[in-house]
């Protein structure tokens, strides 16, 4: 492939890549005036939560695809049914409406990420590739991080369909780019694919999320319907080991945790997904309920992520060419540690300046440990399960936000409605009708209901708030503790010693089709 064609495929991935990132968080500035639109206020989280649940569960199917029918045929794919959805999102008449369009949306969107990962991955040595991941990490980062700013000037600016209608343009450019300088010859062969593997699979992740989403809020954790979900979640899960370990070209080829690499990017995935949703989404809520700032300050309170983020993504790349994969993970491991340690210690008093220092670390944290995961595992696996082995690592990094943001919900809510009820208590006269028909957590984020409240209401909700708040980023302090625990495994030598070679097929053992692959 040209230098030429290279940067324009580039260009194309990184529009994709900045796409799907963005509409994971996007939406959620939005939805104030979605419901104020189309009603359905009691559906309004499951806006959200669909789109998390299908664009998850069809990450690893969409990997195994790619691996055995050429990455290009299944991205186009992808980013025609992202784009259908997004043209339906904005269309909608009722809440009903646009959830199923945001589902078929989440389907396309499943595509995207993995494969444009591994395409980075198959047309650039290990040398690009590692700058081009970083650069391509700090992408995903940022977008996904400004995400709900942007939202919030476009429902400002235009209407809350357009934040659907922005996709159009972008993506018909990056499929228009990748149509004409991408090319991909794959030897086709016939392939049994493993429908019993992509159910059960699909089964047990739809069931946990479901369970995680609907518990606490919907219905109690100790429901028959909490638990029932859960139950079923497990059991399709020993289902779904069963049938990949008999299928002869399993969905999931459970070989692949036998790599140090693929297990160890999949369990810091996990960590980096809780860890980047659990500030991301709760930082805001510091400024604006504790500090009582504006909504641009709440996205400002994030600007020291987004600029650290892509800076360090960058950097791991060189880091690893030098010094291999075990430094940077290290090192990035305890910035984030020690950045939400100090987050946790953050009051009603922390003045923005000195909050500015943790928020960096844990942005240059996460951006080393992102780039050093995907590099470590692509360069170790050959091509034709680099799909399965890349879209596996986005899988869990997703999983382990979508379950973050969960758990991290029921700690806030449990924390808030014992201090808050206690609070109200003591203060009969100070709240007015119209605030107790609203929860007072919803009421101090906007800085035109917070006068419903007294001045000494008002500042003992705010600490109240921020005592619940410090459960929160003490969560994710302990979880990112476990960054450092999984860093002290990758091996240590430099990154051309763990290269895949192809005969040595007792490094990498894996059982997957052989696909030829020309890229140039």
């Amino acid at each position: 492939m040209t230098k030429q064609a290279k940067i324009i495929v580039t260009i194309g991935l990184m529009l994709g890549m900045a796409l799907t990132a963005l509409d994971t968080t996007i939406v959620g500035t939005a939805m104030p005036s979605i419901v104020g639109k189309l009603g359905g206020v009691t559906l309004y989280a499951w806006v959200i939560s669909i789109y998390l649940l299908t664009s998850t569960v069809t990450v690893p199917i969409y990997g195994k695809l790619a691996d055995l029918y050429g990455r290009k045929l299944l991205l186009l794919g992808g980013t025609a049914i992202f784009l259908a959805g997004s043209i339906a999102c904005g269309l909608s008449q009722n809440m009903v409406e646009l959830i199923i369009f945001r589902a078929i949306q989440g389907l396309g969107a499943g595509a995207v990420q993995p494969l444009v990962l591994t395409i980075i991955g198959d047309i650039f040595v290990l040398e690009e590739r590692a700058r081009v991941q970083g650069l391509f990490s700090g992408v995903w980062g940022l977008s996904s991080i400004i995400g709900p700013a942007i939202g919030g000037v476009i429902v400002d600016r235009l209407s809350w369909s357009w934040v659907f209608y922005i996709n159009i343009p972008f993506g018909l450019l990056s499929a228009l780019l990748l149509i004409i300088a991408l090319k991909e010859n794959v030897t086709r062969s016939k392939h049994r694919l493993d429908y019993m593997g992509a159910a059960t699979l699909t089964g047990s992740v739809v069931a946990l999320l479901f369970a995680i989403q609907e518990g606490g809020s919907t219905w109690a954790w100790g429901s028959p319907q909490s638990i029932g979900l859960f139950a079923v979640a497990v059991l399709l899960l020993a289902l779904f080991l069963r049938v990949e370990a008999r299928a002869s070209e399993p969905v999931l080829p459970l070989a692949l945790f036998k790599n140090r690499f693929v297990t160890l990017a999949s369990i810091g995935g996990v960590i980096l997904g809780t860890v980047m949703f659990g500030v991301s989404s709760y930082l805001p809520l510091y400024v604006q309920g504790v500090r009582g700032g504006s909504a641009t300050e709440a996205g400002l309170i994030l600007m020291p992520l987004l600029v650290s983020w892509p800076i360090a993504a960058v950097l791991s790349g060189r880091l690893v060419m030098r010094m291999g994969y075990r430094f940077p993970a290290i090192l990035g491991s305890l910035l984030s540690m020690v950045g939400a340690l100090c987050v946790a210690l953050f009051n009603t008093q922390t003045s923005y300046i000195l909050a500015i220092f943790p928020i960096i670390a844990i942005g240059a944290g996460l951006g080393l440990i992102s780039n050093v995961y995907i590099l470590s595992v692509q360069n170790s696996v050959p091509w034709n399960v680099r799909g399965v082995a890349t879209a596996a690592t986005q899988f869990f990094r997703t999983m382990g936000g979508t379950i973050a943001i969960a758990v991290m919900g029921t700690v806030l809510n449990a924390q808030m409605g014992a201090r808050f009820a206690t609070i109200l208590a003591r203060f009969p006269g100070g709240i007015s009708h119209a605030a107790a028909q609203d929860s007072p957590a919803n009421l101090l984020v906007r800085p035109e209901t917070r006068s419903l409240f007294s001045p000494s209401l008002l500042a003992q909700l705010q600490d109240a708030l921020m005592q619940s708040l410090f459960w929160v980023y003490l969560l994710t302090a302990i979880v990112a503790a476990g960054a450092v625990i999984v860093a002290l495994y990758v091996p240590r030598g430099r990154a051309e010693e763990h290269a895949y070679r192809e005969a040595s097929v007792d490094e990498v053992p894996v059982s997957a089709p052989v696909v030829h692959v020309d890229m140039g």
